[in-house]
């Protein structure tokens, strides 16, 4: 026998009910009168916040009867509708792990308790292998006003799961599900692999007590919400210039970041201040970013659970893993933003002062995976609010702020010929997007030299930058 993997619909594989869609699609058809049932919008509301209750399911059970008289096929071509509508809200992550256990040779299954015939065609159109659902008993074409089987919901979804389970060759105790609801705890609780997605309260205690993942499918695994709102998302609401008194922000081409859908951002290091200014770059576009970072600050107590946080992907360069392409691969195949910094780390001694980059081939290597677009950012004067032998930022600067420029470029058009000659084009990109100064070979001075180095540093000042694993 073999494992499948079965997923709920509403504030699952969906963030919210698909119910406004259905009843939209129902009214278009004539099946339901085109006009706004009283408290209708308050109930799914309602839904959306705080997930099942009982008086909802009652009044879902309910439509078994209310549907009686209905033609079958005017509901189904309702649902094809709404699948058009419904396909394009499904969140990226989801469409990933459908995909992975699609590639895994694991059944893909929906398991919901809304009206088999409005969600065959979402559940086709997401290429599952078969739905279950409340079906409504039929009668010469028109529904009945009965439930021909389980009511697919509590109990009765594990009794539907497990019947479906039987004539299909599937262990459900080896099996995956994934669920919101507090209702759905006797299918949870029957698979070897239960995952609360956008629990609601209830599932979320008892996801934490038995140690479930619990996570959104809108997001990374790792990352956490708050009131619907991601960690990123709301420090990028607070972002505002007037809050960064020590510095000055001069931000130009943000109109280059795609306002949808996958890109790879590319950019200069300089500081420890990078991946602030390239965020707030991308704060402006509206756009979160997923950073990908060297372990050391993932393993950093605080700092590396505050990464995580905010979707960050972990990188060894020691191990020679592609694991963090492939996470960055998950996440472009999302549809969201990934940021790499070629170089790797912020150059050190003389090598901070050489006018030609130089950068790894990650960015084209990732890019030549997904097809997503590279979008190039020249960063300058970061170095100045946060110079790399300095612990903090200098945020006594009121009087006098450094000037942050923050350039962002189109996309930069690749060959795919070779990932050296790719990169290059890359490195060529990001420089075109700094200032003149930033052209012209530089001798620094002994203070500018020492502000290049980490703190404490004891080496040669003048030696190349040091590409060693955890060097910066």
């Amino acid at each position: 026998m073999q494992d499948a993997a079965f997923f709920d619909l509403d504030r699952t594989l969906l963030r919210g009910a698909s119910g406004p869609v259905f009843s939209t699609m129902l009214k278009r058809a004539g099946v339901l009168p085109d006009r706004s049932i009283p408290g209708e919008a308050v109930v799914f509301k309602l839904f959306d916040v705080i997930g099942e209750t009982l008086p909802s399911m009652m009044a879902t059970r309910q439509m078994a009867r209310a549907a009686k008289g209905w033609d079958r096929a005017v509901v189904q071509e309702a649902g094809r509708a709404a699948a058009e509508v419904l396909v394009d809200a499904v969140p990226g992550f989801a469409k990933v792990l459908l995909a992975r256990h699609r590639d895994e040779g694991r059944p893909v299954v929906m398991a919901t308790t809304s009206p088999f015939d409005l969600v065959s065609p979402l559940a086709e159109a997401l290429g599952m292998d078969a739905v279950i659902a409340t079906r409504y008993g039929e009668v010469d074409g028109c529904y009945d006003g009965s439930i021909d089987g389980f009511f697919v919901w509590g109990p009765g979804k594990l009794a539907a799961v497990r019947a479906w389970a039987a004539d299909n060759g599937v262990d459900v105790a080896d099996s995956y599900a994934y669920s919101d609801s507090i209702y759905d705890l006797p299918l949870l609780s029957a698979v070897k692999h239960p995952h609360a997605i956008n629990p609601d309260p209830r599932l979320r205690v008892v996801a934490t007590l038995r140690r479930w993942p619990a996570h959104h499918f809108d997001v990374p695994s790792a990352v956490p919400k708050l009131g619907g709102i991601e960690p990123q998302r709301a420090i990028q609401m607070l972002a505002q210039p007037e809050l960064f008194p020590w510095i000055r922000l001069d931000v130009d081409g943000v109109s280059n970041i795609p306002a949808e859908g996958p890109a790879i951002i590319v950019a200069n290091h300089r500081s420890y201040l990078d991946p602030l200014a390239v965020g707030f770059a991308l704060g402006r576009a509206d756009r979160p970013v997923r950073f990908l970072g060297k372990k050391e600050v993932f393993d950093a107590p605080v700092v590396g659970q505050v990464v995580s946080a905010l979707g960050g992907i972990r990188v060894d360069r020691g191990s020679g893993s592609d694991e963090p392409l492939a996470a960055a691969a998950d996440a472009l195949a999302a549809g969201e933003v990934v940021a790499i910094m070629p170089q790797g780390t912020i150059p050190r001694g003389m090598a901070f002062f050489e006018p030609e980059l130089k950068g790894r081939w990650g960015a084209a290597k990732l890019a030549g995976l997904t097809g997503a677009p590279i979008i190039p950012i020249g960063l300058w004067g970061t170095e100045k609010a946060w110079p790399r032998n300095a612990k903090t930022p200098n945020l006594l600067a009121i009087g006098h702020p450094p000037t942050i420029r923050i350039r962002v470029g189109p996309p930069v058009e690749l060959k795919g010929r070779s990932l050296d000659a790719d990169t290059k084009r890359i490195m060529t990109a990001i420089m075109d997007l700094l200032p003149e100064e930033a052209r012209v070979r530089h001798e620094p001075t002994p203070e500018e030299l020492r502000r290049s180095l980490p703190a404490g540093y004891r080496g040669d000042i003048y030696a190349e930058d040091d590409r060693r694993p955890g060097s910066d």
